[in-house]
């Protein structure tokens, strides 16, 4: 239950709560099956880090997002999105659970750097759209390979499912980033230089070189730096370093929230970031404000 955000639940008229939760797969992308067996209001605020595909199987609810309801519970909520939801006795959803990391890194592969602002899909799934339709459909299969034999035997046939349901869904749902990436798929950077992003996300907390980077991408590091250089105008290290700074946000904005605690020296060092004058610099450069002033305003 951690991959879900602290919410306030609230039963209605005194209602007993007769609840159904299954967990049907935990990874990069997480699948569950949550009803309540009673009417309630559910209250999460502000997602943090993740996005939120309400997928219903019966009954009814709505879902309100930053104070509108949507017209269908059909519907992807991101982080920044304020969210509450009211479900009757007879709701049952699955949800899908996706790191906003997860979802980034895909637009990179295919913008070729990390996005500079936040994406924001459209909220609900129109599944009029056949597009839309297409991907609840694959949906709905994640769901039966991951409850199959198979997909404790094939980690990575579920890695190429996950990665699969995260690639369609940009190419399906309307997102603020639909016009830079239309049409524009993982074949934009060579193999290995996705290899090598993917490496750089995995192990940003590790201490990692560019020859494990190299390693990693099947390349010599002479060719892993020209390739950075020609497709993502940086270097291998930079690369790795945004990376490290946007995890390192991520965390001093999970501190300022009251989600997690810790301090800028503890967070920085968790992210590979040993001297803290550097560290303070390059996260001013990168974001306009101190580390300090992040964990203070959360912003």
């Amino acid at each position: 239950m951690d991959r879900f955000s602290p919410h306030r639940l609230t039963v209605m008229e005194n209602q007993q709560v007769n609840g159904r939760f299954r967990c049907l797969h935990e990874g990069p992308v997480a699948l569950y099956e949550l009803g309540y067996g009673a009417d309630v209001s559910v209250y999460p605020g502000e997602l943090p880090d993740f996005y939120n595909i309400q997928l219903p199987l019966s009954g009814s609810g709505t879902v309100t997002v930053d104070g509108t309801p949507l017209t269908s519970s059909l519907s992807i909520v991101g982080p920044g999105n304020r969210l509450s939801m009211n479900w009757n006795s007879e709701a049952l959803n699955r949800i899908l659970i996706i790191p906003a990391q997860a979802i980034e890194q895909a637009v990179a592969v295919r913008l070729g750097e990390l996005p500079p602002g936040p994406l924001r899909f459209s909220h609900v799934l129109d599944d009029r759209n056949p597009a839309v339709r297409s991907w609840i459909e694959l949906a709905w299969s994640f769901n039966s390979f991951a409850e199959s034999p198979l997909s404790r035997r094939s980690v990575l046939g579920m890695r190429h499912f996950e990665n699969l349901l995260i690639d369609s869904l940009l190419d399906a749902q309307p997102h603020s980033w639909s016009d830079a990436t239309a049409g524009r798929g993982p074949a934009v950077l060579p193999s290995a230089l996705r290899r090598a992003t993917n490496y750089c996300a995995e192990h940003a907390h590790e201490p990692i070189s560019v020859a494990d980077i190299a390693q990693a991408a099947r390349v010599s590091v002479r060719t892993l730096r020209e390739g950075f250089r020609a497709h993502l105008n940086t270097s291998p290290l930079a690369y790795l370093k945004s990376v490290r700074l946007d995890h390192a946000r991520r965390d001093l904005i999970a501190v300022a929230r009251g989600q997690a605690t810790g301090m800028v020296t503890e967070i920085a060092s968790r992210w590979g970031f040993t001297h803290l004058g550097r560290f303070s610099a390059d996260y001013r450069r990168t974001y306009g404000q101190s580390p300090s002033q992040t964990l203070r305003r959360g912003l």
